[in-house]
């Protein structure tokens, strides 16, 4: 359709609203401006030859445009899209079963662009401007949500949102999907419920909340949970669970509050497990000494390439927390907290998938020893995917002691 008739009704509408009126979605009064807009468009689409169906989209588009999110507006609602990516107000792409492929529509301006992330990012009390370029946030429907605008992106502004499905994947459906084995499963079901402390990673996209998600359904209900991250997007179906957000500073560039701040904090509220969403600094310090206080049976992600990798970055996280603690004594925080490391990763396809599971043994000298039980392998192919997790090894039942050196 004509982007310059869009542009142009558009314009119209706003020039004949109180532009302070626009974007109020969530507003008891976005009926009523909203029925006002419809009036306008009518009237100035009175005189245009267009089609039914032409008329209904334009105006469609429009109302998305001002009260909604724009033409992300429908893939918000489309339960095939699980990541939507607009790089600059002319550009959107969109994941579709693992898949990354562009989408047709664009959005009027990048004005029109910005004044949606700004909707978006308001609702949870977070901002966006030239001294604060860019933001996490979430939706209402628990969507997350990334943004960057000039001058830090110099493509114009910048929005990733991640959506997840309104139902969290349980363990079984992760089976019957291939996303790990029968064998895998019942491991972490049963390390679950033993209470050994677990470190899931992965990449980005690698699956890696989906799966703490399909674990945590195994934490018995009478259990307190404390879950902390930064956009609140865990999804633990259980009956007592306190959700903590970290918030960032304000204008004045005071009133942040971190995740350590958090991890903390949530040492006083009594929790029996502690779920952190994500240690990507010196948090990882606290939760660390939480696993080793008493606090058995947490679970936290992280950023790694594999398992070994994950220790590695461990290390490097305890460091940034400004302690001066020598590496052996970190190494044996980390031997003595973790029990388990799931790691997650993409493969052929786009496909989401367990492809390590790895025990931590003990220490040998100064190195943390890790047993690698599972493995991915590219020699079977099940359920139309290259590949599946086999077994390399016996799992101790959570027995500290021996093991071997694994890379």
């Amino acid at each position: 359709m004509n982007a310059g008739i869009r542009r142009t009704l558009h314009q119209a509408v706003l020039s004949r609203l109180d532009a302070r009126k626009t974007g109020l979605s969530f507003s008891e009064d976005a009926g009523r401006w909203r029925d006002r807009a419809e009036e306008v468009l009518r009237t100035e689409m009175s005189g245009l030859a267009l089609e039914d169906a032409e008329r209904g989209t334009l105006r469609r588009e429009i109302l998305d445009e001002i009260f909604a999110f724009g033409p992300i507006t429908p893939l918000l609602a489309d339960p095939a899209v699980s990541e939507i990516m607009v790089n600059g107000f002319e550009s959107i792409y969109v994941e579709r079963c693992g898949l990354v492929e562009p989408h047709g529509g664009a959005f009027l301006s990048e004005e029109s662009l910005r004044a949606t992330i700004d909707r978006m990012v308001s609702k949870v009390n977070r901002r966006l401007d030239e001294s604060s370029p860019y933001v996490d946030a979430r939706l209402p429907d628990g969507s997350r949500v990334n943004a960057i605008i000039p001058p830090v992106c110099l493509t114009g502004a910048c929005l990733t949102v991640r959506k997840f499905r309104k139902e969290a994947f349980s363990l079984e459906e992760l089976i019957h999907i291939g996303s790990v084995t029968a064998d895998a499963a019942e491991y972490l079901r049963e390390a679950v419920r033993e209470r050994r402390n677990i470190i899931v990673s992965g990449g980005t996209g690698s699956g890696k909340t989906t799966l703490l998600n399909a674990l945590s359904q195994f934490i018995p209900v009478e259990e307190r949970i404390v879950t902390i991250e930064d956009a609140a997007e865990i999804r633990l179906q259980k009956p007592h669970v306190v959700r903590l957000e970290a918030r960032p500073a304000n204008i004045e560039g005071s009133g942040a509050v971190t995740i350590r701040d958090l991890v903390r904090n949530s040492l006083r509220m009594r929790p029996d497990r502690i779920i952190v969403g994500e240690c990507r600094g010196g948090e990882a310090l606290d939760m660390l000494q939480a696993m080793n206080t008493g606090h058995d049976g947490s679970i936290t992600t992280g950023h790694a390439n594999g398992p070994r990798d994950m220790l590695r970055r461990l290390e490097t996280m305890v460091l940034l927390s400004g302690m001066e603690i020598p590496i052996h004594a970190i190494r044996e925080q980390i031997a003595s907290a973790i029990d388990v490391v799931v790691h997650t990763g993409r493969i052929a396809g786009g496909h989401r998938a367990v492809t390590s599971i790895a025990e931590i043994t003990g220490m040998n000298e100064s190195r943390i020893l890790l047993q690698e039980l599972f493995r991915w392998s590219k020699e079977n192919v099940e359920k139309g995917i290259v590949g599946r997790l086999v077994a390399t090894g016996v799992p101790s039942r959570f027995r500290r002691g021996g093991g071997d050196a694994w890379d």
